[in-house]
């Protein structure tokens, strides 16, 4: 589905991401783990154009996506959970929700048909739809920002260190909403990054270890049976 091939990316003149090679195919979930600085951050963001790449390129089947727009990318059904969640804090929790399918210029029918499956998804959330986005705890946001990436994300979901910071309560709420989601949606494709590898229990079916930039293939381990 989505492809990296010999990705670099420079930041402030160091180098992050070095020859990253990769394959992400559908009904996988797969977990990204590194040290903080690692390059985990940077590999999400240049996937969803938000980084740009000194070269290499990533393609989404025989789309190549390496020089298009965040908002084209996201368009192709890439949802992505940023690590700090940014969450507007003048909207409503509905409102954060609604607002990437609406810039996309989604019918009022289908919004309302995809945020009835992220609540069945993240049934934490639906309390909280009036509320505003700046009386979020940070492990709300966590949550939301995860419905907010599922309103578009129906083919990929990129989730940036969800774990990290998460009381053990909402930490068991997350992993079980991406269990129902692997249910709902099985085809999905499922990215989370980590630092700590043990938040992860047994959701990923794949686990790549990257190290200063560079994802170590003899590193990647699988479920048995995948």
């Amino acid at each position: 589905m989505l492809t990296i091939t010999d990705l670099n990316v420079d930041l402030a003149g160091n180098q992050i991401l070095r020859n990253i090679n990769a394959s992400f195919g559908a009904a996988q979930t797969i977990a990204i783990v590194g040290r903080n600085g690692a390059g985990k951050t940077t590999l999400l963001r240049s996937i969803m154009g938000l980084t740009g790449v000194k070269s290499g390129v990533i393609m989404l089947n025989d789309i190549d996506l390496t020089r298009r727009p965040a908002h084209i990318r996201a368009a192709y059904n890439i949802g992505y959970s940023p690590e700090d969640r940014v969450i507007f804090p003048t909207m409503t929790v509905e409102e954060n929700l609604r607002l990437p399918c609406i810039t996309q210029k989604q019918s009022r029918k289908e919004i309302d048909e995809r945020l009835a499956v992220v609540l069945k998804v993240v049934p934490q959330i639906e309390p909280m739809l009036k509320r505003s986005g700046a009386a979020l705890s940070g492990g709300q946001g966590k949550m939301v920002a995860l419905g907010r990436a599922l309103m578009v994300g129906t083919r990929m979901l990129l989730l940036d260190e969800p774990f990290q910071g998460l009381a053990p309560k909402l930490s068991m709420d997350y992993t079980q909403a991406l269990s129902r989601l692997r249910v709902l949606q099985p085809e999905l494709c499922i990215v989370i990054t980590e630092s700590n590898i043990k938040l992860l229990g047994n959701i990923p079916d794949q686990t790549w270890t990257i190290e200063r930039g560079s994802i170590d293939a003899q590193a990647i381990t699988m479920k048995e049976g995948v």
